[in-house]
């Protein structure tokens, strides 16, 4: 049963069973103990699991889905997700090797996208047989001369992304419609083929990335639709089998008052594009690329509380994690306006109704960005406890400064 965390939206990563936190049936300090203690990240398989399956409902007949290896790229996961996804979208030379080596992905599965790729990084991609998602003319051009070093053996693999001309509402992060480091601007993209042919370079497949952190499925169905109208025109120039990647940007309820994505508007509209591609014959399919949706639900960031302390009226609980491993919770991860993550005791004393009073959640770093919760219930936040920032699974350990300050990296288990 989804756990009820009012005023937030529920969650299925975690159940309260005998007044105690379970992930996948354990206990959360259970849990704790067999990792060595906090800071600690818990990713549940069965939410990432659950997760993964409702986006497979919306997929029309051979669509495919992609992971966004940057939403979290823990090794173990990944290769849990190695047989749950058709593919995944890397954005370095070292999530290249990862992928590869540390998960075991065939390189046929791999697509390495990114606006800024250094010529060893692009030799390295078209060498192990990824996708290189090029998203200038001068990285297309870098990938011909390794190319031409390489010599027949190597058959490069290139596909474009492209800078939709779309205007985008309700988007947590912008990522094209306008001006943008990302992707060929669509209009250029007639040329940016012209150059292709030009090099004896074929392109396999054309990406668009419009956005993240959704949650209205209207705005994704539309931005979808918006991005398959700007490729349509140009599918005779892709070499067969080809692929359309339509982005994501599914959005997970974290602030209080948001509410889970609609998949109905996105259902349909993967089913009209799905519809378009197969009347254009073989050979082409249908591409979404998720991260943050596939893993956010799954995971919990646990802390230890370590003191409570009063300043002029305020109670503050300080505890052993915070900004260094989890900097997206403290609003300072491309957020404009800083909303709480939803953050609860791991053994509940009280209901938010019966809270005794308000307190800030902070970690132990030598800075006021470092607060995961600001003037939150106080549900049984005591000094000892376990305290567990939710929907901890996207854009945590590695999206964090955990160099800052020198205190030891977070520990990771999936469970």
């Amino acid at each position: 049963m989804p756990l009820l965390l009012a005023p937030h939206a529920s969650t299925q990563a975690l159940d309260l069973v005998g007044g105690h936190l379970t992930v996948d049936g354990r206990r959360l300090d259970d849990i704790v103990a067999q990792a060595g203690g906090t800071p600690l990240f818990v990713y549940s398989r069965a939410a990432i699991r659950s997760q993964i399956g409702l986006v497979r409902q919306l997929l029309p007949e051979r669509a495919q889905l992609v992971y966004a290896m940057k939403a979290n790229p823990m090794p173990e996961l990944l290769r849990f997700l190695r047989s749950q996804v058709d593919g995944v979208d890397v954005a370095s030379a070292g999530e290249l090797d990862l992928a590869l080596n540390g998960a075991g992905f065939e390189p046929e599965r791999i697509s390495f996208a990114g606006p800024g790729k250094t010529d060893a990084e692009i030799d390295a991609c078209i060498r192990s047989g990824a996708v290189l998602v090029a998203e200038s003319l001068a990285q297309l051009r870098v990938a011909r001369e390794v190319l031409r070093r390489a010599g027949t053996p190597v058959r490069g693999r290139v596909a474009f992304r492209i800078n939709p001309a779309i205007e985008l509402r309700g988007a947590g992060m912008r990522m094209g419609g306008g001006p943008s480091p990302f992707g060929v601007d669509v209009e250029e993209l007639p040329r940016a083929l012209d150059e292709a042919d030009r090099l004896g370079i074929p392109i396999e497949g054309l990406h668009c990335h419009f956005g993240s952190q959704i949650l209205d499925g209207e705005i994704v169905a539309e931005a979808m639709r918006g991005c398959f109208a700007q490729m349509h025109p140009h599918l005779d120039r892709l070499r067969r089998p080809a692929w359309l990647n339509v982005g994501g940007g599914f959005g997970v309820p974290i602030a209080p008052g948001d509410r889970h994505l609609d998949l109905a508007p996105i259902r349909v509209a993967l089913r009209e594009i799905g519809e378009a591609i197969a009347a254009e014959g073989g050979g082409l399919r249908l591409r979404i690329e998720l991260g943050r949706y596939l893993v956010a639900e799954g995971g919990v960031y646990v802390m230890r509380v370590l003191e409570r302390k009063t300043s002029r009226g305020k109670t503050f609980v300080i505890c052993d994690g915070g900004l260094h491993h989890m900097q997206s919770a403290t609003g300072n991860f491309g957020q404009v306006i800083r909303r709480n993550w939803p953050v609860v005791p791991a053994t509940p004393i009280r209901e938010a109704a019966d809270a005794t009073g308000r307190v800030d959640i902070v970690g132990p770093l030598c800075t006021p960005l470092d607060c995961v919760g600001r003037d939150v219930a106080d549900t049984g936040f005591e000094v000892g406890t376990l305290a567990c920032i939710l929907r901890a699974g996207a854009y945590g350990r590695s999206a964090s400064p955990s160099d800052f300050l020198g205190h030891p990296p977070a520990i990771e288990i999936l469970v």
